[in-house]
């Protein structure tokens, strides 16, 4: 079935697409896709990962809106307080009002639930809030960023800044279309405990989520 453009605009970062293909919506940046509503299994993976120690009232940090399958799992999981998503694209965030709100099960009015409009890196350093979680899906993983700005997110720098915004024995989750293996390595030098879930899709390699608990 042919994709019909539902909004096409130019942002900082270049051009970003939203389109729509029978029911289903994607968004594709500078010509590159990114995701899309078909199947969200690993992006709620990467919740119940990140969420599986935390305590009750558990404070968690999403780096990404996405197409908000990781939001509404957020939300839907017992025990927690606090999501706060922090999400670069405005257009990302008010498409969830509208075409993609489905998806995001209506988190946005969640009281529960805080979006910030910004540069995830950025934002990191700005402020000290801990949380009990942290997921990172802001790319198509380590190796296939959106911008080459956020390859900094997956070096050592970037794993210090969401380290330093967990609790002593929280867990930050991070998503990839594919294993990494040099950021897996530089992901156990930085922390006590790493374990990998692979969840399979339709075509191409599984996607990958790496769970690293203990920072050190």
């Amino acid at each position: 079935m042919a994709s019909v453009t539902v909004e096409r605009l130019r942002t900082p970062r270049g051009e970003l697409v939203l389109r729509r293909s029978g029911e289903h919506c994607e968004i594709v940046s500078n010509g590159v896709f990114l995701m899309d509503t078909r199947d969200g299994r690993s992006e709620r993976e990467l919740v119940r990962a990140a969420l599986g120690a935390a305590p009750p009232g558990a404070r968690l940090l999403i780096g990404g809106l996405g197409v908000g399958f990781s939001l509404a799992e957020a939300v839907r999981s017992p025990g927690v307080e606090l999501v706060t998503v922090v999400e670069i694209e405005p257009a990302v965030v008010r498409w969830h009002r509208t075409h993609l709100a489905r998806w995001s099960a209506d988190a946005m009015d969640d009281p529960r639930v805080e979006v910030v409009t910004a540069d995830l890196g950025v934002w990191l350093r700005s402020g000290a809030d801990r949380y009990d979680a942290i997921c990172l899906d802001v790319d198509n993983g380590p190796e296939w960023t959106v911008t080459v700005d956020n390859e900094a997110m997956y070096r050592k720098a970037g794993l210090d800044a969401l380290a330093r915004r967990l609790v002593p024995d929280g867990t930050l989750a991070v998503w990839s279309s594919n294993a990494a293996p040099a950021f897996e390595a530089l992901l156990r030098s930085r922390f006590g405990t790493v374990h990998t879930r692979l969840m399979s899709v339709a075509r191409g390699e599984p996607d990958v989520v790496y769970v690293a608990d203990r920072p050190r």
